[in-house]
């Protein structure tokens, strides 16, 4: 058991599964304000990591870790209100670029800033449990306590959010509000808090993703950059409508970029969601878990 658990594809498919998590985490996020607000969120990965950037610093004050991540998980709520309140609000029923364009420009301003607050002083966040693989009769098996963590967060947030929008009324009325406002408003849906809502889950996702990158590695601004292209072609391949669908990217990305880094090339990793994508478009243009809608006419 431990020789296969140990075997190269095993241990390619480990890392892949460890990596695509953290990839499907940031996806849900962008789905979970879309599916609220219908708006795409482009500084959602630099959101996580000023919230990270708040919290985790605590670390190395001598707090608690436990205690630094229900920090950042709070600045993110925070944040995620904060920026739908005075970034967003006005921007609605405006051209759909308007917003893109307004989070564009917030993320160079967050990614500029945590410099300037923090004085570009990145330490090493220590990891909250070891990260020294496991060992079976001699094989090396490329997970330690560490991963598990990260996994098991990463899961246990992504079933939550699964579970509020396909099996709660509060999911419904957030997909609701932003299907139809109006006719929500009349039916006594509080849009304008849904709304809300929606981007203070999103960002307090966001920010649990940015602690998880972050832990046991340099804090720095950027560290949530290239797992936001990836997350965004794995919303996109699973679907902007669909939980699950950001979770299947979220895995396919990572999987495939640990094969092509194993089998292939290290220089080629980065063109894996690329892959998935084009595969993805030719197979269901539309978003593998999306549902094509039939109008008469």
């Amino acid at each position: 058991m431990g020789s296969f658990l140990s075997s190269r594809i095993i241990t390619v498919l480990l890392g892949g599964i460890s990596s695509g998590v953290v990839i499907a985490l940031v996806a849900l996020s962008l789905v979970i304000i879309w599916k609220s607000t219908h708006v795409l969120n482009f500084a959602q990965g630099a959101m996580g990591m000023l919230a990270a950037f708040v919290g985790m610093n605590l670390v190395f004050k001598g707090v608690n870790y436990w205690l630094c991540l229900v920090i950042s998980l709070a600045m993110g709520l925070v944040v995620g209100g904060i920026t739908e309140r005075v970034l967003i609000r006005p921007l609605y029923g405006k051209p759909e670029i308007n917003p893109i364009v307004v989070m564009v420009g917030f993320l160079g301003v967050i990614e500029a800033a945590i410099p300037s607050i923090w004085k570009s002083n990145f330490n090493a966040v220590p990891a909250p449990f070891s990260q020294i693989y496991y060992q079976s009769h001699g094989h090396t098996i490329l997970v330690s306590p560490f991963v598990i963590y990260q996994v098991a967060l990463a899961l246990g947030v992504m079933g939550a959010v699964a579970l509020l929008f396909q099996y709660t009324d509060l999911g419904l009325q957030m997909r609701a509000a932003a299907l139809a406002p109006e006719v929500s408003r009349l039916l006594g849906v509080r849009v304008n808090r849904l709304l809300t809502l929606g981007w203070i889950l999103s960002s307090g996702v966001g920010a649990l993703a940015a602690v998880i990158v972050s832990s046991g590695q340099s804090l720095a601004p950027t560290n949530m950059d290239g797992i936001f292209v990836s997350a965004f072609i794995a919303a996109a391949v699973g679907g902007l409508e669909s939980p699950l669908g950001a979770i299947t990217g979220g895995l396919l990305i990572g999987i495939t970029e640990s094969f092509i880094l194993n089998y292939w090339s290290t220089n080629m990793a980065p063109l894996a969601g690329v892959i998935v994508l084009v595969i993805s478009l030719a197979i269901r243009p539309q978003g593998i878990f999306t549902r094509n809608v039939t109008r008469r006419v």
